[in-house]
């Protein structure tokens, strides 16, 4: 079995590459041929604490012939996106379990509070093969996930990004949406505006490191730092909405990113009614996202408001955007299916360059054994 620790999935995985494997993990989840359950939440005893099991099945080669959709060419500049054929090969098929935890202590301790592993077996054997770095390929895969959906659903021509939130997905989520759109100008809002200057300062080094050298502009409110913005990220922590629809220009699109629990949400329930909503798993989000949930116990929309997966958009079975003074929102909660994809590429790239930690667990991991 290989171990590959986080400094390895950041050197193996480049987000160009990751924004491919996105676009095909979409369209093996929509198009049924990539099997997942929803995710298994288990609470712990600590505020916040909770343990997230999301195990995922790929499929052989011969059963996941999707072709590459056509009319949804990508935004000048933007890595090309090949149907999902070109990526779950031989070596990418099987099982694969994502185990990540939330820690809300863990920041003040110097530490990720998303801690947790990528666990894939062999597609023969079902021997364990692998144990990825679970917090790098979540933060990875998480961003190129909004940058394939930003690259269908956002105006072309959208070139200013307001990004609500200063933690490690607001770094990855400029990075993977300056490669699908061009842009000149990125406003940032924190909480606590030391954080927000830190990040800004961050920005500006990465992107000129990159070749890029666009506006970064702090702001000491949420609303501001999204007016007249074409494209915004929420990347919070809140329990209670940062972004409302007065703050919202027309034909914006929206990724909104932190609100993965039932009880919690970015957006009011005004701009989830006045938007048209895209996410990644309708199942997981008609049980999970608090954006859309809240607003349908309200009466305000109705479970028909959610239009469509991105994959079925992919697919070409549901339109996506239809207007050009439409709002869009991509309701992102994190499919295993998306989690398996990237670790297998990264576990081939790994094989590839001979990089990761070899560990035996038996000493004979296929010699036969009585079943119990």
């Amino acid at each position: 079995m290989i171990v590959i620790d986080d400094t390895a999935v950041r050197a193996l995985y480049p987000m160009s590459r990751a924004i491919e494997d996105m676009r095909a993990a979409f369209l093996l989840y929509s198009s049924g041929r990539a099997s997942q359950p929803r995710r298994v939440m288990t609470p712990g005893e600590g505020s916040g604490e909770v343990l997230a099991a999301m195990p995922a099945y790929l499929p052989p080669p011969a059963a996941s012939g999707t072709p590459a959709p056509s009319g949804t060419p990508a935004a000048p500049g933007a890595p090309a996106m090949p149907g999902t054929g070109d990526v779950p090969g031989a070596d990418l098929a099987g099982f694969g379990l994502k185990a990540i935890a939330v820690q809300p202590a863990n920041p003040a301790r110097g530490l990720d509070p998303h801690p947790g592993v990528v666990l894939l077996l062999d597609a023969d054997t079902c021997a364990p093969e692998a144990l990825v770095d679970a917090t790098s390929i979540t933060l990875i895969r998480t961003a190129a996930a909004s940058a394939v959906a930003t690259d269908l659903l956002a105006a072309p021509d959208a070139d200013v990004l307001a990004v609500l939130g200063t933690g490690a997905q607001a770094r990855s989520h400029v990075e993977s949406l300056c490669l699908v759109r061009p842009c000149r100008e990125i406003r940032i809002w924190g909480r606590t505006p030391g954080h927000a200057r830190a990040f800004a300062e961050d920005c500006r080094k990465f992107l000129a490191d990159g070749g890029r050298h666009p506006s970064v502009v702090t702001f000491p409110d949420a609303a501001e730092a999204a007016a007249g913005a074409g494209l915004i990220c929420t990347v919070t922590a809140a329990s209670e909405p940062v972004l409302d629809v007065a703050a919202v220009a027309p034909g914006a699109h929206i990724n909104a990113v932190g609100a993965v629990f039932p009880s919690r949400r970015e957006l009011t329930s005004a701009l989830v009614a006045r938007s048209t909503v895209f996410t990644d798993s309708r199942d997981s989000a008609l049980a999970e996202a608090g954006d859309l949930l809240v607003p349908i116990r309200e009466g305000l929309i109705g479970e028909e408001h959610l239009r469509a997966e991105i994959g079925e958009v992919l697919l070409g079975t549901v339109r996506g955007r239809t207007s050009a003074r439409e709002i869009t929102v991509f309701a992102s909660l994190g499919l295993a299916v998306q989690d398996v994809v990237a670790a297998r590429s990264v576990l081939r790239r790994a094989r590839a360059e001979g990089a990761g930690t070899e560990v035996r667990l038996s000493a004979d991991p296929y010699r036969r054994r009585t079943p119990r």
